[in-house]
């Protein structure tokens, strides 16, 4: 029997922590996706803490019309806005074991775009 599709997925994102690491000068840009939803937070994982967030959901975003991948890039957008505020400018990228495509990738083409660096 093969695994189903959130235990391979969870398999995939376990490989990819072991060398994904945030640091201080450093953290890691965490997304998670849902059906309907994107999340990304920037997180330093010497001391645990979420130092920036974004997501579809917030009320700032809530007013974007259009496809989920043009909501996912202004969710990049705002992170990055985020990040730079709070004096981060690079990081590194944790795709939480989802394909670098789509939805994903249109997060961190809009981080970019945003100013961030990874």
């Amino acid at each position: 029997m093969g695994l189903t599709k959130s235990e391979n997925r969870s398999r995939i994102r376990r490989r990819i922590r072991k060398v994904s690491f945030g640091s201080q000068e450093r953290p890691r840009l965490s997304v998670f996706r849902s059906n309907k939803e994107i999340y990304a937070q920037i997180i330093d994982d010497t001391t645990g803490k979420t130092l920036a967030a974004a997501s579809s959901r917030d009320k700032a975003l809530s007013k974007v019309k259009g496809t989920k991948s043009e909501l996912a890039a202004e969710v990049g957008k705002a992170l990055a806005k985020k990040a730079l505020d709070a004096g981060i400018e690079t990081i590194a990228f944790d795709r939480g074991g989802y394909q670098y495509h789509g939805r994903v990738k249109s997060l961190a083409d809009g981080a970019r775009e945003g100013g961030l660096k990874f």
